[in-house]
């Protein structure tokens, strides 16, 4: 019997574990998806699957995963998939954009006014810190703490009132109080934070029959991508949507699991099998990215942690070059070498500054990377530095001018109203955050009200209707011929400047905040000029839209450089091991392979080596040609150099697939034919 047409196209050129995963939706089923073993096509063939061959409509499906990135991509190969538009109303998204559109629609089963506001990780800093400074002094470590836990709390769902009874010091009764107090504030505001976008869903669920059948109703079918990434709420959202149904694939990969520092729990892919008996594991073990001898390196290494579900990658794109671990004598020599190494290779092997990686434990083992890059005029990328908008201070005035042209957009007025301090206390915007929510205003536009003055003792309103009738003058400033001078004159007003130099770390620091500063006034400048040359002598140019259109313009740009593809220029790429997650490179470089670095002091010291030994794994299954392990036989600690020791992730290697260089074992006679080699090389170019 011939295949359904259909059918055959959605799973040519998947290999026959592929085409069992994408074709089993009779119950649950776990797709076990090795590093570079084509999980995404599983999940995106699977969603056309579903459409076109069990006729399931496109709006009864969601895909989740956890990168705006992932799920952009995600969405357009299924949308390629899938005839027309059939594919109209699908769900791909990330955990958080689902538990958003899950509030928003449920807003007022949820009490919250229409427009809430999102709380990103220094909008929930800054109200902490508004609430831990009415009990003294406060130091940004303890600080750092309390927001911690209470992320913690959120996403092992315990709320307030179970945090405090489960309280096991004074200290940790301290935290639970603040959350309490953080809660209600957030609760006065409108706002939710970022962990609130899982835990609201999970809570309102859990207590509401009604709309959790909505919710059931509306998604038939859930794909999860990364499943070992995701941690006890997401867990249970998942769990709840699903029901007794079994309409439920998770793809993921506990080898690859390295967020347990943000809430992660590979854990929950074996508690799949406990809550689905009926679970279907499948396993994707060809893997399309690497060499076997970069598998089988892999493969040996991860070995060494225990393991629920046992697998082991392979592939057809022949042994490889042998895995080359090079040992120098200190970090600057270790840095020297990549250098080198990169510039060797593109000359004798002709290939491209972007075909190589360079991938570390931590941020700070890039600064010499960089410098020796740098002399050697290699091009390089870092990933994972912060976008320009992502700057405290850029954040600081895009949120004045937010609300100058938006008054009701909460998010700015409470991120500005005390950045400079104003003297204007929590107590005082909790209860202008209630009275806006009872009079379903914004806060801003409360402060006009006659109502308020029986809530907020008369010299703080004073206060809050200076800051307003000052913000009024401002925009009318804004709306006048010459908008950017307004804005440089309200800076001037806040003294924004000393400001700046109170909350840096120094001098130097705060004068390169301001210079950031000045750019973004001089963007703005520069784009009501062009905003202006276009208009060409038109009458009657409203100014106020002017100025509005240059600030959505603004962040428009930042969006768009964040989007656009990092390795469309020819560069090296510097990452974190943690950023690398997902990629892959022809040549990688792994540096730091010590005692201390990798696996990391902290880990070592919390006894955590599994997960730092996965980390290790994700980076060697990077790499899709050549693998070279760089360590310092010596290295700057706490000023002082020190001798290191070896990674013991070094020793887990099997012998007969690597190569060692600078361990003592090799002759003088071997390295001078290995240099002798490479000028040959080198020479051979010019003939």
């Amino acid at each position: 019997m011939l295949a359904h047409p259909l059918k055959a196209i959605i799973v040519t050129q998947l290999n026959p574990r592929q085409k069992e995963a994408v074709l089993y939706i009779d119950g649950p089923c776990l797709v076990l998806a090795g590093a570079g073993s084509g999980k995404t096509s599983v999940i995106t063939r699977k969603i056309a699957y579903l459409i076109e061959q069990c006729d399931m409509p496109a709006r009864h499906i969601a895909a989740l995963t956890f990168t705006n990135k992932a799920a952009r991509e995600m969405k357009e190969r299924a949308s390629k998939l899938v005839k027309g538009s059939a594919s109209r109303g699908l769900t791909v998204s990330t955990f958080h954009n689902l538990g958003l559109n899950i509030i928003r629609r449920e807003h007022k089963s949820l009490g919250f006014k229409p427009g809430f506001s999102i709380f990103d990780s220094e909008d929930a800093r800054s109200l902490l810190k508004e609430l831990m400074l009415k009990d003294g002094d406060l130091d940004n470590d303890h600080l750092d703490l309390v927001q911690h836990q209470i992320s913690n709390w959120k996403n092992d769902l315990v709320n307030p009132a179970r945090a405090l009874s489960m309280a096991q010091s004074s200290g940790e009764q301290t935290i639970a109080v603040i959350y309490q107090r953080y809660n209600q504030a957030l609760r006065a505001y409108n706002a939710v934070d970022f962990d609130d976008l899982i835990l609201i869903p999970v809570e309102l669920f859990q207590t509401n029959a009604e709309v959790l059948g909505r919710w059931q109703r509306k998604i038939r079918y859930l794909l999860v991508d990364e499943y070992q990434d995701t941690n006890s709420s997401q867990y249970l959202l998942v769990q709840l949507i699903v029901g007794d149904r079994g309409a439920l694939t998770v793809v993921g990969d506990d080898d690859q699991s390295i967020y347990a520092w943000r809430g992660a729990r590979p854990e929950n892919m074996s508690l799949l099998k406990q809550d689905y008996p009926s679970l279907r594991v499948i396993k994707l073990e060809q893997n399309y990215r690497s060499t076997s001898r970069i598998l089988r390196v892999a493969n040996h290494l991860i070995a060494n942690n225990p393991h629920e579900f046992d697998k082991a990658l392979w592939s057809e794109m022949g042994l490889g070059d042998p895995i080359r671990v090079l040992r120098c004598k200190n970090e600057e020599a270790e840095a020297e070498r990549v250098a080198t190494e990169i510039i060797t290779q593109r000359l004798q092997k002709q290939y491209k500054y972007r075909d190589f990686a360079v991938l570390y434990r931590g941020n700070h083992q890039a600064r010499l990377l960089e410098m020796k890059l740098q002399h050697h005029q290699i091009p390089y990328k870092m990933s994972g530095g912060s976008s320009f908008f992502a700057k405290t201070e850029i954040k600081d005035v895009m949120a004045y001018l937010r609300l100058i042209v938006n008054p009701d957009d909460d998010n700015a007025f409470l991120r500005i109203i005390n950045t400079p301090r104003r003297q204007i206390g929590t107590s005082t915007l909790e209860a202008l955050g209630s009275y806006a929510s009872e009079r379903q205003i914004s806060l801003f536009a409360a402060l006009d009200e006659l109502g308020l003055q029986g809530r907020i003792p008369e010299k703080n309103l004073e206060r809050l209707q200076r800051f307003a009738h000052w913000i009024k003058q401002v925009t009318d400033n804004c709306r006048g011929e010459k908008p950017v001078d307004a804005i440089r004159e309200m800076l001037g007003d806040i003294d924004y400047e000393g400001w700046l130099h109170q909350n840096s770390a120094s001098s130097k620091a705060a004068e390169k905040r301001l210079e950031n500063v000045f750019y973004l006034v001089e963007s703005l400048q520069k784009s009501l000029d062009k905003a202006a040359n276009d208009d060409d002598d038109i009458d009657g140019i409203d100014k106020e839209s002017r100025i509005e259109d240059a600030i959505a313009k603004l962040v428009l740009r930042d969006l768009m450089e964040r989007q656009e593809e990092e390795d469309l220029s020819d560069q090296v790429q510097l990452m974190t091991l943690h950023a690398s997650k997902g990629l892959e490179f022809p040549h990688v470089f792994m540096v730091g392979m010590e005692e201390d670095l990798l696996p990391h002091r902290n880990s070592i010291e919390d006894n955590n080596i599994e997960e730092e030994r996965r980390l290790t794994y994700v980076g060697i299954t990077r790499a899709q040609r050549t693998l070279s392990m760089t360590l310092a036989g010596k290295r700057k600690q706490f000023g002082e150099m020190s001798e290191t020791t070896p990674s013991r992730f070094l020793d887990e290697l099997p012998r007969e697939d690597v190569e060692w260089e600078g361990f003592g074992e090799q002759s003088a006679e071997k390295n001078l034919a290995k240099g002798e080699e490479t000028l040959s090389n080198l020479l051979n170019l010019f003939d």
